[in-house]
């Protein structure tokens, strides 16, 4: 699909959320939450919130109450974001001039974001095919027989691929929409927000959506937690799986296992994503040189971080700064 070159937008960006008949509070509240609250005091930009609908009007929601959606879908037409936060029913197919509405938007150089079922949404309008895309790992199965153009990877917790993002289940919306604001305001902005949604500022994308046991369920559990802080505050030294079962008492392979229960990922992934995460916040809210960073991140120099950043983060170091530092 071909695509426009978006116009500059007057004042406040425009980010258009599409509700729907019986749609869950929680998952409409998380993108009206994150760009639709006032958080001014933080520095964070105001961005222009409207909740629209294939007709404006009420809304029943799955909570038993309505709710009022004051646009209809004239309001894509305008949007600087367009956000499905999630789908009634993945089995029916969207509205027609829902699918248009989304063409127009995204042709235009709208950003679009399927959050969890929303993927759906998006994939129903041809915007995924050739591209990689997530969704709910529940519904992984059928968005995967139903749209085999798309790279679907059911283990991650959200997909960035510029003009279109997908993210999982619920709560994974909220990482998705905060990724989506640090890139446009900055990490001071989507940092104030994390704070005052009391959740973390930054995971990962590529963070497992399932893992076993998320819940600490006895001491050896409070114990690898209690590792996991401890890793994040020293990742700049050297770490060996060995040194790390040591430090909490567990043998090499019990504490491989409970690694990976704990956090669906092995030890040298969660490591390579701590060290990543910490180089990242270095570049966007400091001025220090990408060899002090890659040492500060436990890269040890400037070309190793360079290459698992273009491995990771297909970017490098420099580019990431600019983005970012850009936005803010």
């Amino acid at each position: 699909m071909r695509r426009s070159n978006p116009a500059p937008a007057g004042g406040a960006p425009v980010v258009a959320v599409v509700a729907f008949e019986g749609i869950s509070p929680f998952h409409l509240s998380v993108p009206c939450i994150v760009f639709g609250e006032d958080y001014r005091a933080g520095g964070v930009p105001r961005f222009d919130v409207r909740v629209c609908a294939c007709g404006a009007g009420m809304l029943a929601t799955s909570a038993g109450f309505g709710i009022a959606a004051p646009h209809g879908l004239e309001a894509l037409d305008a949007a600087d974001i367009v956000i499905v936060p999630s789908w009634g029913n993945v089995l029916a197919a969207p509205d027609e001039a829902l699918n248009a509405a989304l063409r127009r938007a995204y042709a235009r150089g709208a950003q679009c974001v399927g959050l969890c079922l929303g993927a759906f949404v998006l994939a129903a309008a041809g915007l995924l095919d050739g591209r990689r895309a997530t969704t709910h790992w529940a519904w992984a199965g059928e968005f995967a027989r139903r749209y085999p153009a798309v790279a679907l990877d059911a283990s991650v917790l959200y997909v960035d691929e510029g003009d279109i993002l997908t993210s999982a289940g619920t709560a994974a919306g909220i990482d998705c929409c905060l990724h989506l604001l640090r890139k446009r305001c900055g990490a001071q902005a989507a940092n104030y927000v994390a704070r005052r949604l009391v959740v973390p500022p930054h995971r990962q994308g590529s963070q497992a959506q399932f893992v076993e046991q998320p819940v600490s369920a006895n001491a050896r559990d409070a114990r690898l937690s209690a590792l996991l802080d401890w890793i994040r505050a020293n990742v700049h030294e050297a770490h060996t799986l060995d040194s790390l079962a040591e430090r909490v008492m567990m043998s090499r392979r019990t504490f491989t296992r409970r690694f990976r229960d704990a956090t669906g990922m092995t030890v040298g992934a969660w490591l390579l994503a701590a060290r990543l995460a910490r180089a990242q916040a270095l570049l966007e809210t400091t001025d220090q040189s990408v060899d002090t960073i890659a040492a500060a991140a436990g890269f040890g120099s400037a070309v190793s971080l360079r290459q698992h950043f273009a491995q990771a983060l297909n970017t490098s170091p420099s580019a990431h700064r600019r983005e970012f530092r850009g936005a803010a």
